[in-house]
């Protein structure tokens, strides 16, 4: 287990343990930390679409990745409108933006080798 785990890239690890942090974040503060109507709210199924990313982000599936590197970005969006907000909410929305964050970055550091290797192999064949 543990050397299947470390022969992985370590920035696809990060990319992966980002997308799962984030959504704990995301249902944990909607749900009990910080919702916006007391007992929850449904804006806890925002959680959801990384749910559809993290078993492809783990098996390394490249067109996973590159539509998970445009879903992050909605989650960069809304921690950075919910930033303003006070309490809580802007430790909250800080940290989204953060995890958010990393895992485009780190999606985009893997599959940078990927598209550079795709783009020779198209050269060639053409």
């Amino acid at each position: 287990m543990y050397k299947k785990i470390l022969s992985k890239d370590p920035y696809q690890l990060l990319a992966t343990a980002a997308f799962i942090d984030l959504f704990i974040l995301c249902i944990a503060w909607e749900w009990f930390i910080s919702p916006l109507r007391l007992g929850g709210s449904w804006l806890i199924l925002k959680g959801v679409p990384l749910l559809f990313a993290i078993p492809g982000l783990w098996r390394e599936k490249v067109y996973t990745m590159q539509w998970a590197s445009m879903l992050i970005l909605l989650y960069i969006t809304e921690g950075l409108v919910r930033i303003l907000e006070t309490g809580a909410n802007f430790w909250l929305a800080l940290l989204e933006t953060i995890l958010a964050t990393l895992g485009f970055v780190c999606l985009l550091m893997y599959l940078k080798p990927i598209k550079k290797e795709a783009k020779l192999l198209a050269k060639k064949k053409a």
